[in-house]
């Protein structure tokens, strides 16, 4: 098991080298070695408290990214990954018998993970006392999350809503520029049926490329986005992700939105008399 502490480094001196023990290993966060000029095989010293009492010397052999947690965003992870028995051992107090330390909680990989219900309710029925969950049940952590997740949801309602109506404002008058060829195009013979299917074949192909345009603008600016972020927040955090899901649902909302526009705008148009197109 692995476990976190944050703590005070100090540089071991030269009496540190002296000692025959080898020091317990430890990794450290890709943050700390950077701020503290930590490199793999120095030797370190870790204190549980400020003060530096009770210190005692470790060996860093990793410097590792921390997992990007959107909740810590804004932190800078300064940590250190100990083995267990080397955490217990510096972190408990003198008057503590060892293995009798107080644990809070304990997280618990399964080799089938679709049997986290089960394992649950077995736990709970055998040890008194014990509250075991799995870890998708953590409503509390993750709400924060679905309230974001809702407020996008309002705000690219209301963008595809806007948009919809300037949308359609630009093609009734890109239509009405048209006039006078959907004129010519209904005194040489074309019925309506013809000029409308071709006027939703034009907003078909002028809605997919613009589209495909809004998607490569994405994926674009998704690279610029992340690095800017990720160099503002120190952190390996992914902010924007234009996934195959993302980019289909993109394009059945645009293409259909933007050739009915342009069937909507031209619509009143082809209803009027050829003539008065033409002005004539």
């Amino acid at each position: 098991m692995r476990a976190l502490l944050t703590a005070i480094l100090v540089l071991a001196g030269a009496d540190l080298l002296a000692q025959d023990t080898e020091p317990a290993s430890i990794l450290v966060s890709r943050q700390l070695a950077a701020s503290e000029g930590l490199e793999v095989g120095q030797i370190v010293q870790l204190a549980p408290d400020a003060q530096g009492r009770r210190s005692q010397p470790f060996r860093v052999v990793g410097i590792y990214e921390p997992v990007p947690d959107p909740s810590r965003l804004g932190r800078v992870p300064r940590e250190v990954r100990l083995h267990l028995p080397d955490l217990l051992a510096l972190t408990r107090e003198p008057n503590v018998v060892a293995g009798t330390e107080h644990v809070e909680a304990i997280n618990i990989a399964l080799v089938q993970p679709a049997d986290a219900r089960s394992f649950t309710r077995d736990v709970n029925a055998r040890v008194p006392g014990a509250a075991a969950r799995p870890t998708s049940d953590a409503a509390s952590s993750a709400a924060p999350f679905r309230v974001i997740e809702r407020f996008h949801l309002a705000i690219a309602l209301v963008t595809i809503l806007s948009a919809t109506v300037f949308l359609l404002a630009l093609t009734i008058m890109l239509v009405d520029e048209r006039r006078e060829t959907v004129g010519v195009l209904r005194l040489i013979g074309l019925p309506v049926r013809r000029v409308l299917m071709q006027v939703v074949l034009e907003g078909f192909l002028i809605a997919g490329a613009g589209g495909v345009f809004g998607l490569l603008l994405a994926l674009t600016s998704e690279r610029f986005i992340n690095a800017f972020f990720q160099w503002r927040y120190d952190t390996a955090l992914v902010f924007v992700r234009v996934t195959p899901d993302v980019a289909a649902l993109c394009l059945v909302i645009a293409v259909p939105l933007g050739s009915g526009a342009m069937v909507a705008a031209s619509w009143a148009l082809l209803r009027r008399n050829a003539l008065r197109l033409a002005r004539r």
